[in-house]
């Protein structure tokens, strides 16, 4: 059976046709149109949808079908929508296990979403759909989560604040658990972000996941950001908040200790305790070279808790990550340190760039003298 195409036809005509090809297929629903008028005859419509996921093969008829639905949609008056929109999302975003289609879902909820206005919050729900269908479907590729586009949509929207943290929350752990940790973090931080200091304290188990997030992400080092954060200032005295301590700013022993009073607490957040010691391994290494040329294999034994044959293979796998640049000096058994990126950026650190941009721009000025000075003689020459 070909499937028509309704999407021409006036809007009753439309609506007609899409009853009777849905019947036509086993769907519970009237040929009738409804008596409380077209709002109430889409949604027995979108209700009815569920026969196309078993009974219509051919992708191409069924993204017509759902196209055509949303073409009602997007026909009614914008103070209509939300209820439409809401239950068209439920519907197809509900994925059953057997289901082997998710990809044609994610499809035809991105037809609807891009069908909506621009600056419509009720885009909002569409994208969420999107994101947790995708997540549940490990499809995530097929959803665009650029936080910049996505930040530039949430302005169009005039979103509320808690339509937004549901966003992001989701949008989160949809690319956690499809291993985009570094993107994950800039969404995270942005949710915590959008707390102010009068509902902080409700974002608790966001900022503890934020924290997780970065503590158990091999590739992030760099974490005293987190603590100016007014919902991880609220963790304040728990555990949670001690262990991100350690890693901003402590040594492995303070570690060490920490994990052996609280080792349950630990493996409850699901961290690998011997990849918390290679990162606090790696974050004490950048902070002892931040003020050294050269570092002994005897001090690195001593500070890193670790026997003289680790320290090569160590330094090796710091090399790897380019948080410092050295090179290993085997015949005296030092490491030579060329630079290193600092484990904190305090106001030392922002005193320390200020001088060397000073000196920076003393160098330009006399690069640009000795280039006015090197003009003026080949011009005399030039003249005799």
């Amino acid at each position: 059976m070909s499937t028509p195409v309704f999407i021409d036809l006036p809007i009753p005509e439309q609506a007609q046709e899409l009853r009777i090809f849905l019947k036509s297929f086993g769907a519970s629903i009237s040929e009738e149109p409804s008596e409380d008028g077209i709002h109430s005859d889409l949604k027995n419509i979108i209700e009815a949808t569920s026969v196309c996921w078993t009974e219509i093969n051919n992708e191409a008829d069924l993204e017509m079908i759902f196209n055509s639905i949303i073409s009602l949609i997007l026909a009614m008056p914008p103070e209509e929508m939300a209820e439409p929109i809401t239950m068209f999302c439920e519907k197809v975003g509900k994925q059953q296990k057997t289901d082997k289609r998710s990809q044609n879902r994610i499809k035809v909820l991105s037809n609807l979403f891009y069908g909506i206005d621009e600056k419509s919050v009720l885009r909002a729900d569409v994208y969420v759909a999107m994101v947790k269908l995708a997540h549940q479907s490990d499809l995530i590729q097929m959803v665009d989560t650029d936080l910049d586009k996505v930040k530039k949509w949430t302005s169009m929207w005039d979103i509320s604040p808690k339509k937004l943290q549901n966003l992001l929350r989701n949008l989160h752990d949809a690319l956690i658990d499809s291993k985009l940790s570094e993107n994950a973090t800039k969404v995270m931080i942005d949710l915590l972000g959008s707390y102010t200091e009068d509902n902080a304290s409700q974002a608790r188990d966001d900022a503890h996941r934020c924290i997780v997030t970065h503590l158990g992400d091999p590739n992030t080092f760099l974490m005293d950001h987190l603590l100016t954060l007014k919902p991880v200032k609220f963790l304040e005295g728990e555990l949670i908040h001690d262990l991100l301590t350690i890693f901003v700013s402590g040594k492995i022993a303070q570690y060490q200790q920490f994990y052996k009073n609280n080792t349950d607490f630990v493996k409850s957040l699901c961290l690998s305790h011997e990849q918390n010691m290679r990162k606090m391994r790696l974050l004490t290494f950048m902070q002892m070279a931040e003020n050294r040329m050269e570092i002994e294999y005897s001090v690195l034994q001593e500070e890193m808790m670790m026997s003289q044959e680790e320290i090569e293979p160590f330094v090796i796998d710091v090399l790897r990550t380019k948080a410092v640049r050295a090179k290993i000096d085997q015949m005296q058994k030092k490491v030579l340190i060329s630079s290193t990126t600092h484990r904190t950026f305090g106001r030392q650190q922002w005193q320390m760039l200020k001088q060397h941009l000073i000196q920076w721009k003393e160098n330009l000025k006399g690069v640009q003298a000795s280039l006015s000075q090197l003009d003026l003689i080949n011009n005399q020459t030039t003249a005799t």
